[in-house]
């Protein structure tokens, strides 16, 4: 398999959640219309949550570039034109982002550890669908057959190799690293962001039943226009939750436990043993 198609499936594999996070904000439950989608903004760069300290961090996951690598970044162009002659342009623009696309991976990555990831930053279009909202014993649970939805992309991560994804990472990372200071984190290091986003991620917690939801109660005359985009879980516990651990909920136990052991192997690959 070549390194451009490496490259792209470990995009997409980056993007599973971030269609997760797309499913639970823009489409209803099954009762519900589907809402038309809207078209998304040219992508810019978040603001940092928190300011770089005047003294950088010390590097924790150091990632060695291969004695091939050129020293400067490879150019943004130059990949998306890798992307474009291995799947063919109706194929990418049907599947992948490529403007800007080493940034929206920086800013994805980097959104999934706090409260909110919008999704106008993902690396890949949207996909429709509809989240599954049942009742049971007068509440609202997702659906059993929720994850379903997410099984082709769970099956799409574990059928890549990793090892081969990351050597590609290794030597692609100059671009990333670059991308993670231009949207604010001038001096702070990207891998040990990976590392510490992946930490949090295997943390999720892993409830034994159907995950109970609600709709808030609106106050007021004016009621919002696509309530369905409020959903929230029921117990307060989950709330506090970063945006890349109440996606890995919503796909339920059996994708959250798939997704999570990929998620331990590449941790192991992009992670220094501690010292």
């Amino acid at each position: 398999m070549s390194a451009a198609r490496h490259l792209a499936i470990a995009a997409v594999v980056l993007a599973l959640l971030g269609l997760a996070a797309w499913w639970w904000q823009r489409n209803p439950p099954v009762t519900v219309p589907p809402v038309p989608p809207v078209a998304e903004p040219t992508p810019v760069a978040t603001p940092a949550a928190e300011p770089a300290p005047a003294s950088a961090p010390a590097i924790r996951h150091p990632i060695e570039p291969p004695a091939t690598a050129q020293a400067a970044p490879p150019a943004a162009p130059d990949l998306e034109d890798q992307l474009l002659d291995l799947f063919g342009r109706k194929t990418v623009l049907a599947l992948l982002r490529v403007d800007g696309f080493a940034r929206r991976v920086a800013i994805t990555v980097d959104n999934l550890g706090r409260e909110q990831a919008p999704s106008r930053f993902w690396p890949a279009q949207p996909t429709p669908g509809r989240l599954v909202v049942q009742a049971q014993g007068g509440n609202e649970v997702i659906g059993l057959d929720n994850g379903q939805r997410y099984t082709p992309f769970v099956l799409m991560a574990e059928t890549v190799d990793l090892r081969q994804v990351v050597a590609l990472y290794r030597r692609m990372y100059p671009l990333f690293q670059q991308s993670y200071e231009e949207i604010g984190y001038p001096g702070r290091y990207f891998n040990d962001r990976l590392v510490e986003v992946i930490d949090l991620l295997l943390a999720t917690p892993e409830p034994a039943g159907p995950l109970r939801v609600r709709l808030p109660v609106a106050d007021g005359p004016v009621q919002p226009k696509r309530p369905w985009v409020l959903y929230e879980f029921e117990d307060p516990a989950l709330r506090p939750l970063s945006a890349g651990q109440k996606i890995l909920l919503r796909m339920g136990p059996v994708n959250e436990r798939r997704v999570k052991a990929r998620l331990t192997e590449l941790r192991r690959l992009v992670a220094s043993p501690a010292r």
